[in-house]
């Protein structure tokens, strides 16, 4: 089963010192063995993929718990904002993910009340696995 398969997977991310930081994310497949998710570029997520592009996926649930003796699969993150891609994740997305799309919006709105605007998936992280860059 490819990691794009997933309905989740926990994406580990690194900070500045090296800690690694994993959250539960939406993964859909792109071509050539690609694989992206969406992102905010208010997020921490967002910020340590700009200053490290390393990623690792592993298949887990929605809280982000792995699942016991599923491969990760490591690789190189390019971030984008516009074109191809983007326009590849944001309609992938939706397509797999369907009524969690607009849910998923309303919480993260609810969430960020009183904080200031919270842009709502608008960078795209697109993941070259290691063993195909």
């Amino acid at each position: 089963m490819a990691i794009s398969d997933e309905k989740y997977v926990s994406s580990t991310t690194f900070r500045k010192s090296g800690a690694t930081v994993s959250t539960p994310t939406w993964i859909v497949p792109l071509d050539a063995g690609r694989v992206g998710f969406w992102t905010s570029s208010a997020s921490g997520k967002y910020k340590r993929l700009r200053n490290d592009p390393r990623i690792t996926l592993q298949p887990s649930d929605s809280r982000g718990r792995v699942k016991g003796g599923s491969p990760s699969v490591a690789g190189a993150v390019q971030l984008v904002t516009s074109g191809t891609d983007f326009d590849a994740i944001q309609g992938k997305v939706r397509a797999k993910y369907g009524v969690m799309v607009p849910v998923s919006r309303f919480f993260n709105t609810l969430g960020h009340i009183g904080k200031g605007k919270f842009p709502y998936a608008d960078v795209g992280v697109i993941i070259t696995p290691a063993d195909q860059s």
